[in-house]
This record gives C-alpha cells, structure tokens and sequence, in this order.
C-alpha cells in the first residue's frame, strides 16, 4: 500500500477583498470626475460653485485615502 501524502502548508497569505471599500474607492473617484474644479464634467456643462467643487474634490480624495487603505486585509 503506498503512502499518504503530507499535505503542504499554504506559504501564501490569504487576503480579503472588502466591497465596501471598492464602493468608496468608486464613488471617490466620480466626485473626483465629475465635480473637480476646472475639469470636471458638470463644471463643464453646468456652472456650479468654487466652494461645492472644492470640497467636494476633497471629500472624494478622502474617500479615495479610506477606500485603498482597507481594501484588501490579512484573514
């Protein structure tokens, strides 16, 4: 009768994806897109206030600094 093999211990990590976290890397970057002064989209097409579009441009860097700094965690 042969013998049964060793089973090998996995070397690679495993890593999580979290959903919640693609979700706020996309919305990030849409206000990013949409709302930045002097090239968004909707800056384009539809006057809307430096102030908006300001704070907006940082609520999406925000939401792009939260989104990639959890997206993947060790299980």
């Amino acid at each position: 009768m042969a013998k049964a093999k060793k089973q090998e211990t996995n070397s690679k990590q495993v890593r999580k994806f979290s959903l919640l976290r693609a979700f706020l890397i996309l919305i990030g970057a849409d206000l990013l897109l949409l709302m930045a002064p002097g090239f968004g989209l909707l800056n384009s097409m539809f006057y809307i206030g430096e102030v908006i579009s300001w704070a907006s441009l940082l609520v999406g860097l925000a939401l792009l600094v939260v989104g990639f700094k959890g997206l993947f965690r060790k299980v």
